[in-house]
């Protein structure tokens, strides 16, 4: 047995074990804050809107563009660096960083700085699912992930809940403390934020302690550490940061240069008209940097690291399930940043009281519907070789309806009623989709799975579902209307997840065979 064998066959048993668990329950614990201090700008929107002077089109761009940009864009080199270096360590480093972003965006006086505080937030926040992701991997046996990713993923809505919450319950108890501005001047929102950025810097301090997995220990391929991952993390940077993409590309070769400017080239003009459409030139400025920077990451990959990109982006199955579970998150973002403005603008409802009834029913409502979509997903999947994306279904075919009567009632008591059942159901997805990415690629790959797995659910989903729904509000003068517009996505997402269906046992079965074909060395297999 060589050393390789040895190690993994030493650490087998922490495999679904009592730490596995231990540090399943911190990351959430983690991903709860995440989402806590992404999500909290939704119960503040009003307050922010009269105090700034925005509209519900720059609301959606503060919200899901400026942070779900960079959180994809960063989110690249960052996921890879979590396939090269420890992940508890960066982690710790992407929650100090975006926990203080948080803080700071309570002293912003204007639009300018709380977008670059968000976008702050966005970067620090694109380690924590790329390490989370890949360290439950390893510690959760495949029969287990999914349900293990769902648990995880319930700290989206456990956080979102929770921000809904404090984030009501303290502006509102701070603007009647302090009507015209507290200590340093600060009003309720921005005091908001200083209260749930601040805790993050402690909890750093646990995330440290966490012993980091070995890779491929759940599955018996262990993957050898990368000797040395800065030089290869700053060149994965460079092939997502305009200008050094270009320069990148010039290195390379000139038929890699052309393409690269090619891509340039119809994204440029793809922004541009964009802009004229619209006359919102930071959104789809943003966004065409996001896509553009995208699409030299792929390129780059293809040249650098040719198992990772066939596993990834030559692998329809993959691409397709980022695109229809990228098209549900284009509704989810929405609907979660939008209700609580609409629930107030609409009803006049309490602000604090909204918080605590959106926020526990989407607390207590989506952390029920990922945990059981998990679980029947893991169920599904054991006797049908694709049956969890059937589950996955369930979260576009259910909560489809539930929508026209939320948003069409004029009853606040039936708009709640009907609230409970489509949160729980619009769940069901989050686990499943965070499997699906994990499964489809070989452990040491898992990081840059992640991040191109959030390339769906942040830069479509959250760079576009906000924006439009209040642009939508904007153009119709109803809110209700913006909302409801999200269901054009529909389509697209029940088509990608049929051919998802179909392919996806065969992409599982031969990833070990394609990425030896192009190239992959493994060091170990139990």
């Amino acid at each position: 047995m060589n050393d390789a064998a040895a190690l993994l066959e030493a650490r087998k048993g922490e495999v679904g074990g009592p730490y596995a668990w231990y540090v399943l329950g911190v990351l959430v614990l983690v991903y709860v804050l995440n989402f806590v201090d992404r999500q909290i700008i939704s119960i503040l929107a009003e307050d922010i809107k009269a105090d700034l002077g925005v509209t519900d089109a720059d609301m959606g761009f503060l919200y899901g563009t400026a942070f779900g940009v960079f959180y994809s864009l960063f989110g690249i080199p960052l996921g890879r660096l979590a396939d090269m270096w420890y992940r508890g360590r960066l982690m710790t480093i992407g929650l100090s960083v975006w926990s203080a972003m948080t803080a700071l965006s309570g002293f912003a006086q204007n639009f300018g700085q709380l977008a670059a505080a968000r976008i702050g937030v966005g970067i620090g926040e694109a380690t924590a699912s790329p390490c989370a992701f890949s360290m439950i991997s390893d510690y959760f046996p495949k029969h287990k992930r999914a349900t293990a990713l769902a648990i995880y993923s319930s700290g989206l809505y456990l956080g979102g809940g929770l921000s809904l919450f404090i984030g009501g319950i303290i502006v509102q108890s701070w603007n009647n403390a302090f009507p015209g501005g507290g200590p340093l001047g600060l009003v309720g929102w921005q005091a908001a934020f200083l209260a749930v950025g601040l805790p993050g810097l402690l909890l750093a301090l646990w995330v440290i302690t966490l012993r980091e997995p070995l890779r491929g220990m759940s599955e018996g391929i262990l993957s050898p550490p990368e000797p040395s991952p800065w030089p290869k993390f700053f060149t994965e940077l460079s092939s997502v940061i305009p200008p050094f993409t270009l320069v990148q590309a010039a290195r390379t070769g000139g038929r890699a240069f052309a393409v690269n400017v090619a891509g340039l080239i119809v994204v440029v003009l793809g922004a541009l008209g964009m802009i004229a459409l619209t006359g919102d030139a930071l959104q789809w400025g943003a966004i065409g940097i996001g896509c553009y920077s995208v699409f030299s990451w792929s390129q780059s990959l293809k040249r650098r690291d040719p198992p990772a990109y066939q596993l990834i982006w030559g692998t329809p199955t993959f691409l397709l399930s980022i695109l229809g579970f990228g098209s549900i998150a284009f509704v989810t973002y929405a609907v979660s940043f939008w209700s609580a403005p609409y629930a107030i603008r609409t009803f006049g409802a309490d602000p604090a009281i909204v918080g605590l009834i959106i926020g526990g029913v989407g607390a207590g409502g989506g952390f029920i519907g990922v945990i059981a979509g998990g679980r029947l997903a893991d169920w599904a999947k054991s006797r049908w070789q694709a049956g969890d994306i059937l589950v996955a279904s369930l979260g576009v075919l259910i909560p489809a309806p539930l929508m026209f009567i939320v948003y069409t009632t004029e009853s606040l008591t039936t708009f709640y009623l009907a609230f409970i059942p489509m949160a729980t159901v619009n769940s069901c997805w989050v686990g499943i989709a965070a499997a699906t990415s994990q499964n489809l690629v070989l452990p040491r790959m898992r990081g840059a799975a992640t991040s191109t797995y959030f390339l769906g659910t942040t830069l479509v989903g959250l760079g576009l579902g906000p924006y439009f729904a209040g642009k939508m509000s904007l153009v119709s003068g109803s809110l209700g209307t913006g909302i409801l517009s999200l269901l054009a996505a529909a389509p697209v997402t029940v088509v990608c997840l049929w051919y998802v269906w179909r392919r996806l046992p065969q992409a599982e079965a031969t990833r070990v065979e394609r990425a030896a074909a192009a190239g992959e060395v493994f060091a170990a297999k139990a």
